[in-house]
């Protein structure tokens, strides 16, 4: 459906304030179905990132500040999430022997298992996505890099 359909408005002040209106709408659209989706897994959007990384650095493990650098979601209370996914027994955690300040984080089995379990379901979340052809999601990917690479104050002399 289009987006003056969805919110119910046809007046923007110009493309680009379309473009961000869009852009905001359709991230909340996607985190939606990735909540109801994950939502059957126990866990939540930040739990999965984190244990995505966990099992991309597997069988190293990783600080809790390097995965803080790797989360999609900046504002996310990654010691929160590590001590809930604890309690899961998705990972460990124990006192780095390198350096006494940090925590070396491991996903377990049990964590390696449930993303198994999530990865044959995936299909399921990102079916929405092949509305697109490979190309489309290609030329979607560049476009959506190409805007957050820019210079905001370059973009706004180019506007005056």
């Amino acid at each position: 459906m289009r987006l003056e359909e969805e919110i119910k408005q046809t007046k923007f002040e110009s493309e680009w304030h379309k473009l961000s209106v869009n852009i905001i709408f359709t991230y909340h659209w996607i985190k939606d179905h990735i909540h109801t989706f994950l939502k059957k897994h126990h866990i939540t959007m930040q739990q999965f990132n984190v244990l995505r990384i966990l099992r991309g650095q597997y069988p190293e493990p990783i600080s809790t500040y390097l995965i803080r650098e790797r989360l999609l979601d900046k504002m996310a209370d990654v010691s929160r999430i590590v001590d809930r996914l604890e309690q899961q027994h998705l990972l460990t955690k124990k006192v780095s022997s390198d350096d006494k300040r940090f925590l070396d984080i491991t996903i377990t089995q049990k964590g390696l298992e449930l993303l198994t379990v999530i990865d044959k379901d995936f299909p399921s979340l990102v079916h929405h996505y092949y509305a697109l052809s490979e190309e489309e999601a290609k030329q979607a990917n560049e476009l959506l890099d190409k805007l957050r690479g820019t210079d905001p104050a370059e973009d706004a002399k180019q506007c005056s």
